[in-house]
């Protein structure tokens, strides 16, 4: 897998070492309870995203920053998000490292499951991902794992290998607070 939730929960201890109530909305613990009735279907995914959204509009509203960790595969559930957070709180961070890391990093097995035709639906396998499009603030990891915003800004790996997601974490929390998203 990409590492989308170890990096959250890292973003999250730093945020709170500074002070600012977070909370972490897993997609794996989110498909165990609140959505354990969708399931991969492209409709389903919609509703997870939604229901993602409006939970993390919850905590938005209660001064807490929630981050969510979670594969959202299509830019208009992704789009449907950011229209229900306003003055610019969605921050959209993609991963974009390659599928092959991907399946190296999986630790359930679910690609090679995927592969099989265990699991259908499944995000880079047999369903597709859409990528952000430029002219909203994104961060993402590219191939060589730079963290990257669409405006432009590049930080680079260090020693030329993959930051760890502390490391992740701190360009991220440095983004935030260079634009004024950790303010009071």
């Amino acid at each position: 897998m990409s590492g989308k939730s170890t990096v959250a929960c890292a973003l999250s201890r730093e945020l709170h070492y500074r002070g600012h109530h977070t909370y972490v909305l897993d997609g794996d613990n989110l498909r165990h309870g609140l959505n354990r009735d969708l399931s991969f279907k492209a409709e389903d995914r919609t509703e997870n995203i939604r229901r993602v959204g409006e939970v993390a509009k919850l905590f938005a509203d209660a001064g807490t920053i929630c981050i969510a960790s979670l594969i959202s595969p299509y830019r208009r559930d992704r789009d449907a998000c950011r229209a229900l957070l306003p003055d610019s709180r969605f921050i959209e961070v993609f991963m974009d490292l390659p599928l092959e890391l991907c399946e190296a990093r999986d630790p359930k097995g679910l690609y090679k499951l995927a592969r099989t035709g265990k699991i259908k639906g499944f995000t880079g396998v047999d369903d597709p991902y859409e990528s952000p499009v430029n002219n909203k603030p994104a961060w993402f990891f590219d191939e060589q794992t730079h963290l990257v915003a669409t405006i432009p800004i590049v930080i680079k790996m260090e020693g030329g290998e993959c930051p760890s997601p502390k490391a992740m974490a701190q360009q991220v929390l440095s983004y935030l607070e260079k634009n004024g998203y950790l303010q009071a």
